[in-house]
């Protein structure tokens, strides 16, 4: 499912200029890596529009538009697992949010702290001083 249909939802107040400032995918949406602000593992990645990112910044609570169900989100409004914001970060393409947590509860819609639980897939991994260009 794509972004909002803008005549649905009410004009974002988003600050301008950041606004301005973001590269957003075709569905008008910016990646979300969030990541807890203690022990800095990332927990899950989520989905933002302007006015997500809005009331991310504004409230304090992390708030997402979900693709699938076609509407915003605020992480813990059903399943009592918080995300309590810490800060937001832009990154140096514009086109990804890091936000930092305090995470109560799972951060997994299957109950799991982290969406990145499943193992690590197979990969090289290289002695850094052997490696060459």
């Amino acid at each position: 499912m794509s972004a909002p249909d803008a005549s649905r939802i009410p004009r974002s107040s988003l600050d301008p200029e950041l606004a301005a400032r973001l590269k957003r995918d075709v569905d008008g949406l910016i990646t979300a890596v969030v990541q807890d602000a203690t022990d800095h593992r990332v927990l899950m990645v989520g989905w933002m529009d302007d006015e997500a990112l809005h009331r991310t910044l504004t409230t304090g609570r992390a708030t997402y538009w979900s693709r699938s169900r076609g509407e915003y989100w605020r992480k813990g409004d059903t399943s009592g697992h918080v995300q309590w914001v810490r800060s937001v970060a832009l990154d140096c393409d514009a086109d990804t949010l890091l936000v930092r947590v305090d995470q109560v509860g799972a951060a997994c819609h299957r109950g799991t702290d982290t969406c990145f639980d499943d193992g690590d897939l197979r990969a090289v991994v290289l002695d850094p001083t052997e490696r060459t260009a």
